[in-house]
């Protein structure tokens, strides 16, 4: 039979035809001249930074989604028999361009916002929720996951083939069709809110900058800080005032410096009430609304809580098991805090202050404390930690001696800001290895903190070597004076570098079980682990080298430092412990009647767990806990805890094997660093040090006990 053909339905065929070959021809333009759609010619697929523009990124995003929509149809709907190859290896590897445009913008959006960037962040959030859910809410797709013989499979095949599965599952893809809509709807509001929150904390922290008339006001500070505060007035119009910022965090470092109690009392009260001020950086309302959300989408998939849902695949487990470990060291330290405190107003009292202790005293009096304990002044530390200095003869010059890796400055490279510098990285047998970002100094426009991304993650099936960045907030000197920072501050260099040797030695087949990509409350492990370098004799006397008189530190020093390393842990573990119980209370309701307003849901928890101790405030006030709204610690803030836990166990191991020697090290490399998700990781632990963790060695090692 032989179908009737009109001149109409020739024209209609061959208009459909031109407008395909102008859609094509359009879609090649886009790809040809976008540079976040093209393979990077640079070094290991580094970012060209000098080319990328804002404009760019929304072009880039609706091109790579419809590719990646067609590439995961094509794998659902493929009519042959699922296998690794064609099933879950073809999942792995599909969505290139996504990952390259979505892993610069987000490191943006973090580090180097602007309005521009902000508005397509709020505007895609429930699209690349949508697109994540078509993935895994998929029933074609799901279904040829599971008639896979995991059986059949070995090793990095069968730990990717289970790692996708359990994200189905985590997803819903069990869920009928019915709850499926309901699920996508959940997760494109919870991604939208997500977004808003940080763009609503973001002009929280701005407008919680403090004011001052005079450099009186400031007294306490050196004259570089005072300097710093001057300029960044200048800079938000201020002429001939002082502007102090905010970090991320409750307390704030300079109040460990100010003099003037009225100075100390309102950053404090400026830092804790900075997102409830019934203004455009407000966040609580926006938070309510998350928790309502997340417990909402906890029990579509059967569970109680947030908490027991998102707690499936972490080392713990169960909330009880976080819980128990938070409970077990809180005691203590509620206990140490409180002998830390009746100190400090023993002190204040000895100086007739005539005043309670509170929040905004505990630092300028702990530091009183720490001098008259230990003889120790931050002040006298602080010229031996220039910021350049500690990077490459303390970071850097610790990682040789360990692991026998080196570095070298690579001034050709482009950034995405003048305060960045790039290197590249050296493997123990001379071979390049990776490209290594550092972006140091805080901006308005950057999220507080610090922490490590991948631009580029390490994968052998794709031939790719790691591209890392570390961001960081140190304050930024002014009028060519060094970078000097504090003993904490060269602490948070050695954590963060922690979280890059553990991309730079992933050794992965696959990019979703490569390096850092492990469970939240294992992923801290490392990056704890090498803090300790900071203070190996060695290192320390290579790096911690005065600015001035060029005079390495003296081993007296040294001995204070060490001493004094268990200072004030009472405040600080409670300060960490009170953060970690508030995240798992929010998460763990069962019941959308047992929410309330958020300070008064917040004091409540704390009251219940013992926390509730009014001179130690938590670490993060739940209005600006980036971390669990914003952050992707949800119901994880407690992993610094485990992981802490995980590092002092390891740790002690060391110091019974001699150190951290280069053959020690070598071990953790090839146990730890380099196994990403790749295996069991409990085992991983277990083989390293020959037990299963233990929290005795985090009570001894932060002094919470006599033993």
């Amino acid at each position: 039979m032989i179908s009737k053909i009109t001149k109409a339905s020739i024209m209609l065929v061959f208009i459909a035809s031109v407008q395909s070959q102008a859609l094509h021809a359009q879609n090649n333009s886009i790809k040809m001249t976008n540079p976040l759609l093209q393979k990077s010619a640079l070094q290991y697929q580094a970012p060209p930074f000098n080319l990328i523009k804002d404009e760019n990124f929304k072009p880039a995003f609706e091109y790579a989604l419809k590719n990646h929509d067609q590439e995961i149809k094509k794998i659902a709907n493929n009519p042959a028999k699922p296998t690794f190859k064609n099933t879950v290896l073809a999942l792995e590897i599909c969505g290139v361009d996504l990952v390259r445009a979505t892993g610069v913008f987000y490191n943006l959006t973090g580090s180097n916002t602007n309005p521009t960037l902000q508005a397509i962040e709020a505007e895609y959030a429930p699209i690349f929720s949508a697109h994540n859910d078509k993935i895994y809410l998929n029933s074609q797709l799901y279904k040829r996951f599971k008639a896979l013989n995991l059986d059949a499979l070995m090793g990095e095949d069968k730990r990717l083939t289970e790692y996708y599965l359990q994200l189905f599952e985590l997803a819903g893809a069990n869920l009928s069709p019915a709850d499926k809509e309901k699920m996508k709807k959940i997760n494109e509001e919870l991604a939208s809110l997500g977004t808003l929150f940080g763009n609503k904390l973001l002009i929280a922290r701005k407008n919680g900058a403090v004011l001052f008339d005079n450099a009186s006001d400031l007294a306490g500070l050196s004259s570089d800080e005072i300097a710093a505060a001057k300029a960044k007035a200048t800079e938000a119009g201020q002429e001939g005032k002082y502007l102090i910022g905010l970090l991320n965090t409750t307390q704030q470092p300079l109040l460990a410096s100010l003099k003037n109690r009225s100075t100390r009392e309102k950053i404090f009260k400026s830092s804790w009430t900075r997102a409830e001020k019934n203004d455009d950086g407000d966040t609580r309302e926006v938070l309510e609304k998350m928790a309502k959300l997340r417990l909402k989408k906890a029990n579509l998939m059967g569970k109680k809580s947030f908490a027991e849902w998102r707690l499936q695949d972490q080392m713990a487990k169960l909330p009880s098991t976080a819980m128990d470990l938070l409970a077990k060291i809180a005691t203590p330290a509620v206990a140490k805090a409180k002998v830390e405190a009746k100190e400090i107003q023993d002190l204040i009292d000895a100086q007739n202050g005539g005043f309670k202790l509170e929040p905004w005293d505990w630092n300028f009096y702990s530091e009183q404390v720490r001098k008259a304990k230990y003889d120790l002044d931050e002040s006298q530390v602080k010229p031996y930690f220039e910021l350049t200095t500690v990077l490459e003869k303390g970071v850097f010059f610790a990682a040789k001696q360990m692991y026998g890796i080196t570095f070298k400055e690579r001034k050709d490279l482009p950034v995405y800001n003048p305060d960045v510098v790039a290197y590249e990285v050296f493997d123990n047998d001379g071979k390049s290895m990776a490209i290594y970002y550092l972006d140091f100094y805080t901006r308005d426009n950057k999220n507080g903190g610090a922490w490590m991304n991948n631009f580029v993650t390490q994968s052998h099936y794709l031939k790719q070597k790691p591209v890392i960045v570390n961001v960081y907030n140190f304050s930024k000197p002014v009028n060519g004076n060094p970078s000097l920072i504090s003993f904490d501050d060269v602490t948070t260099l050695f954590h963060e570098f922690g979280h890059t040797l553990h991309g730079l030695f992933a050794n992965q087949n696959y990019p979703s079980i490569s390096g850092t990509s492990v469970p939240r409350d294992y992923v801290e492990f490392p990056s704890q682990i090498n803090e300790h370098a900071a203070l190996d004799p060695t290192v320390l006397k290579n790096y911690a080298i005065h600015y001035k008189t060029k005079e390495v530190i003296a081993q007296a020093l040294i001995d204070k430092i060490k001493k004094a390393e268990t200072f004030n842990k009472g405040y600080d573990v409670t300060e960490l412990l009170a953060a970690s119980t508030l995240d798992m209370a929010w998460h763990s309701v069962e019941k959308d009647a047992d929410f309330k307003p958020t300070l008064v849901f917040e004091k409540e928890a704390l009251q219940k767990y013992g926390l509730l101790v009014n001179e130690v405030p938590t670490r993060y006030h739940t209005p600006y806990f980036a971390h669990i709204w914003s952050g992707g610690y949800s119901a994880g803030y407690y992993a610094y805890t485990w992981s802490k836990t995980l590092d002092y166990n390891a740790f002690d191991w060391m110091q019974a094997n001699g150190g951290m020697t280069r053959e020690n090290c070598e071990r953790f490399r090839k146990y730890i660093l380099s196994v990403g998700n790749s295996v069991d990781l409990n085992k991983a632990f277990k083989d390293f040090i020959g037990h299963d963790m233990q929290i005795e060695p985090y009570l001894k090692n932060a002094g919470l006990s006599d033993k």
